[in-house]
């Protein structure tokens, strides 16, 4: 893993979060015990917001990078290979969805890739000098989304986490991912999620359990282990950037919930969107820090 970890520290540089112009809706949040996060987005700013959806101009330029380093002849890049492995990732998730009833199903990339590629050197799209037998999808999976998605820790992501710990509070990971997520912990913070203060029962990443957000599963997974710590949903705070992805089916499991609109790259209101009615996020925040005030632990709360 660590060629992956280095792969994507080549590539990223430091980002900064666009203003939103939303305001901050704050208050302060009695009995928090556990906080679970959302990852990309959230933790960290997301070149193309969210794991998975990369514009089509990037799609193709990413594309041709991971190519090249990979020695791969680029003219099969050039002939609909992005579009196909989107068509792909369409075809698995409704071939999921009808064999076990999975409404938001999650693919493992590596595998995408691997058979993307493999079609097309069957029919003569790719360069016929490669075995597919012995290529390495996965870091072929790592140099594209290292090119598409370029991440960066958030404003105050340490501090933040370093002083959620010291009141006490047991970190989670509620996250659409692939098996290269948990990469950005050290690739960008130089230590693993559970050094960072993830415990590791309570991260949920999309791809190891094939489903996905907004979906249901991953959060009843964490009602689940948090309950084995004796932590009730009403006393637990999930912050996520997307009010669809992460403020609907948090609530619905009855934790309270903290929007983060502290980046225009990646903030989803979905105003629009018939499945947010009757929902709200408990407090709106901008800034991580924000977090912190909002949950400290207060003498009231100790009586």
């Amino acid at each position: 893993m660590q060629q992956f970890v280095d792969i994507f520290r080549r590539h990223y540089s430091p980002m900064a979060p666009e203003p939103t112009g939303v305001s901050p809706r704050l208050q302060p949040l009695s009995g928090i015990r556990a906080v679970l996060f959302d990852l990309y987005g959230t933790l960290f700013v997301s070149g193309s917001g969210e794991v998975g959806t990369t514009r089509e101009a990037a799609t193709q330029t990413a594309l041709e990078g991971a190519a090249d380093a990979m020695g791969i002849a680029t003219a099969w890049v050039l002939d609909g290979a992005a579009e196909r492995m989107q068509a792909r990732i369409r075809a698995v998730h409704a071939e999921i969805t009808r064999l076990h009833g999975i409404e938001y199903p999650e693919i493992q990339i590596s595998e995408i890739w691997s058979d993307v590629i493999s079609a097309m050197v069957r029919q003569g799209g790719a360069s016929s000098s490669l075995d597919p037998s012995e290529f390495d999808f996965r870091q072929l999976a790592v140099e594209y989304e290292a090119r598409a998605n370029p991440c960066w820790p958030m404003p105050q992501l340490e501090t933040c986490l370093e002083a959620l710990r010291r009141q006490g509070m047991d970190l989670g990971l509620v996250s659409n991912a692939q098996f290269y997520t948990p990469l950005l912990f050290p690739a960008l913070l130089g230590r693993s999620a559970e050094e960072c203060g993830f415990e590791p029962d309570l991260q949920f990443y999309s791809y190891r359990h094939g489903f996905a957000k907004p979906g249901m599963p991953l959060f009843a997974l964490a009602v689940r282990a948090l309950a084995q710590r004796g932590i009730l949903p009403n006393h637990v705070l999930y912050v996520g950037n997307d009010m669809l992805n992460d403020i609907v089916p948090a609530s619905r499991v009855g934790f309270r919930t903290a929007l983060f609109a502290g980046d225009r790259r990646s903030l989803r209101l979905r105003q629009e969107d018939p499945r947010l009615a009757g929902v709200d996020a408990t407090i709106v925040i901008t800034d991580l820090a924000q977090l912190v005030e909002c949950t400290k632990i207060r003498k009231e709360d100790e009586s």
